[in-house]
């Protein structure tokens, strides 16, 4: 069996199940419903000893929950070719591409990165994130592409659960985004959250939450919700004025779409992005016509995982990866750099 420390701040007064939800390290895949039902498992231990009632108000302090075995798995093994970057008995690091959901879900049973992995990694895949989530430990969205890392045992996959939960995790990502990071932007420098730091690094915090109305999307927040810090850093930029940028994306935290959010909430959203875009279009006159209608015409939200580094959790060895742009992001890349064949 395996256990997971939650710690509730002061302050925070609200429903054990919620909080502990709220609370939880995110690469633990916790949701609030299945620790509702390890509470009433009598599976979670709080500062004053068992508890059982997930409706009591929570308690400041420690909650050591006991995940215990895997649920029965109802995903089945698919054989889905993977692109594997490294691989060993303790944890597989994979090149996800777009389009591939990550676990099951209602809408996608099947033709998941658990599915892929069921069947290369066998019954080799930690047990802790569950029965939808075996060896989850971290996730990208459907339509970003890039690297993450599963656990395939539960030594493994709590040691870096630990990892993403400090930020010692190293995650770089890649993103399209429309306009420009430029510090003598007033609009920036006057928006909340949102500061300058040396070499065109804009610093991103806030809290993200669920959108009040859409429960499909996330939003932020200043009053609740996950702390969140994304810095973004101005790479390269295209079109006179510049359209759109490239930006280096750092992860603090790793929040549910929070890259997307974050640079939406700075008026930057990501080429591409259906959800928090806002169906801003490139300019034709910066970039010309046919530049301008590829920015248009680009499927998904233009982001790409490119990095991954980490301290092995059992070995202790430093482990970095890189990946590349997937083809599509590449091809839109030197359209707008001018050299596309």
């Amino acid at each position: 069996m395996a256990d997971i420390l939650i710690t509730i701040p002061e302050g925070l007064s609200d429903r054990l199940d919620k909080a502990l939800a709220l609370c939880a390290p995110e690469q633990a895949a916790l949701s609030r419903s299945r620790l509702a039902k390890l509470i009433a498992e009598g599976a979670v231990r709080g500062p004053s000893g068992p508890v059982t009632d997930g409706k009591a108000r929570a308690e400041t302090g420690d909650y050591l929950v006991e995940i215990g075995a895997p649920e029965t798995l109802d995903a089945r093994p698919e054989a889905i070719p993977l692109a594997i970057a490294y691989e060993d008995d303790e944890l597989i690091v994979v090149d996800k591409p777009a389009g591939m959901v990550v676990h099951p879900a209602p809408g996608a049973p099947s033709g998941t990165l658990v599915n892929a992995l069921l069947h290369h990694c066998a019954d080799s895949l930690s047990g802790i994130g569950g029965a939808a989530r075996p060896g989850i430990v971290h996730r990208i969205d459907k339509e970003t592409s890039g690297l993450l890392v599963v656990a395939k045992t539960d030594r493994a996959h709590q040691g870096l659960a630990r990892q993403f939960a400090d930020h010692s995790a190293h995650r770089r990502y890649l993103a399209l985004a429309h306009g420009l990071i430029d510090p003598a932007d007033a609009r920036l420098r006057g928006l909340p959250g949102l500061a300058f730091e040396p070499g065109r690094v804009l610093r991103i915090t806030t809290l993200l939450g669920r959108h009040p109305t859409d429960r499909q999307r996330q939003a932020v927040s200043f009053q609740n919700g996950r702390h969140a810090v994304t810095r973004a850093r101005l790479l390269e930029t295209f079109g006179t004025p510049p359209a759109v940028m490239l930006v280096e994306c750092r992860l603090e935290t790793g929040r549910t779409h929070q890259i997307r959010v974050h640079m939406a909430h700075a008026g930057l959203g990501l080429v591409g992005d259906p959800v928090y875009g806002g169906n801003r279009r490139a300019s034709a006159r910066a970039l010309g016509d046919e530049v301008a209608a590829a920015v248009a015409a680009f499927p998904r939200q233009a982001l790409h995982a490119a990095e991954l580094g980490f301290q092995h959790p059992v070995s202790g060895e430093a482990l970095a990866f890189s990946s590349l742009p997937p083809p599509d992001m590449a091809g839109l890349l030197a359209k707008l750099r001018g050299d596309a064949a």
